[in-house]
């Protein structure tokens, strides 16, 4: 009976190896952006504090997983965190120095990760974790984590032209059924928020504003950005903050980042998916790494639908059912998500139809069918 619990606890350590890395990089970005933060409103110190919370958290989550993961493995996990702090504390003194004193950062303390903590840990005669079935793409599935899921200045409703699309999407663009076709003439993004019972289809001629996207604070909405995309896939998407929706998010060169959406279908193509705090949302996904979700429920994944596929994506491998859930760090599979059946599968042929590749179709029939879609 003593190789089973071997296999479990060699199982355990490679999440959590996994599960730390990832991590790490998202207090990495978000260390990094705090120079470009708003010091009005408080912005840039709620910033700092959720970087500390995150550190201080991941350095608890290191000591509770002490009953597996080994002395020397600790060590390692507990200068990366260290070196993780070093950086924050060098970052805060640049826009804040001290009067007296500076702490002397560590070598690779400006560019901390899991291979620069092995360093460090070697430079110490520590040995490091190295898990065999990560090395191939070790880094391939980790998205950096959007700063508090989306930072105080995502989050802002941007009044000014950066594609708002009040501000730039009236241009005799919406026809008669209340379909809008947005150009963002002015905008090198995307940002499409506070709305309800909207629907918007970005036409191609918009595809000059996909450098990034971001969709929040959605109701009862459908969102197609699919033909923009197939002209100039997104750099990044985040969606935050909808429910009752069908989003067909197109093409997704980087990261996607979804973060409280309910009761909502989501049509994806990227190269890392990552989802925060979502719930009952069906995903039919082409991901070319792993997923990851955090604090989710009731999240079903399916292959993107073969008429929303481009030739690339038909040719490249799709990891669309090997999903990563960071926090189930336990040997049985995660309740917190399922693999959609394929007679259930079918029903996402109805809403398509309506959806019609972009020619629009009626707002209320397609909630209508996404609705009896989502019915559990």
């Amino acid at each position: 009976m003593a190789a089973p619990r071997v296999h479990s606890e060699v199982g355990l350590k490679e999440r959590f190896f996994r599960y730390f890395q990832h991590e790490v990089t998202a207090l990495q970005e978000q260390i990094q952006r705090l120079n470009s933060m708003s010091v009005a409103g408080g912005e840039r110190n709620d910033a700092v504090d959720h970087c500390l919370a995150g550190i201080d958290r991941l350095s608890h989550e290191v000591k509770d997983a002490s009953s597996y993961i080994p002395a020397y493995d600790q060590r390692t996990y507990s200068e990366a965190i260290k070196a993780l702090s070093e950086k924050l504390q060098n970052t805060r003194n640049t826009f804040n120095p001290p009067k007296k004193f500076a702490f002397k950062t560590r070598k690779n303390a400006s560019a901390i990760s899991i291979s620069d903590a092995a360093e460090l840990a070697q430079s110490q005669n520590l040995r490091a974790p190295v898990y065999k079935s990560d090395t191939s793409n070790a880094n391939s599935s980790f998205a950096p984590t959007p700063l508090d899921r989306l930072s105080p200045g995502e989050q802002k409703t941007q009044q000014e032209a950066l594609g708002n699309i009040e501000e730039n999407g009236s241009d005799g663009l919406e026809d008669n059924t209340g379909l809008q076709r947005p150009l963002f003439p002015n905008a090198s993004k995307v940002t499409i928020s506070n709305h309800d019972n909207i629907h918007v289809v970005l036409p191609a001629e918009a595809s000059h504003a996909t450098s990034s996207g971001t969709l929040s604070d959605l109701t009862q909405s459908v969102i197609d950005l699919s033909p923009a995309t197939q002209v100039s896939p997104f750099s990044a998407l985040y969606l935050k903050d909808i429910k009752d929706s069908l989003i067909i998010c197109g093409q997704v060169a980087g990261a996607i980042h979804i973060t409280n959406v309910q009761k909502t279908v989501l049509v994806i193509s990227c190269r890392q998916f990552r989802m925060h705090g979502s719930k009952n949302v069906d995903v039919y996904l082409h991901s070319s790494s792993r997923p990851i979700i955090e604090d989710c429920e009731m999240v079903r994944f399916a292959p993107m639908p073969a008429a929303l596929q481009t030739s690339e994506n038909a040719q490249a491998a799709n990891q669309w059912d090997q999903i990563d859930d960071f926090k189930w760090l336990k040997t049985e599979p995660s309740p917190n998500f399922s693999i959609l059946d394929e007679s259930q599968r079918a029903r996402s042929g109805a809403w398509l139809e309506k959806v019609g590749g972009g020619d629009g179709g009626d707002l209320n029939e397609i909630l209508t069918t996404v609705g009896d879609s989502l019915a559990h």
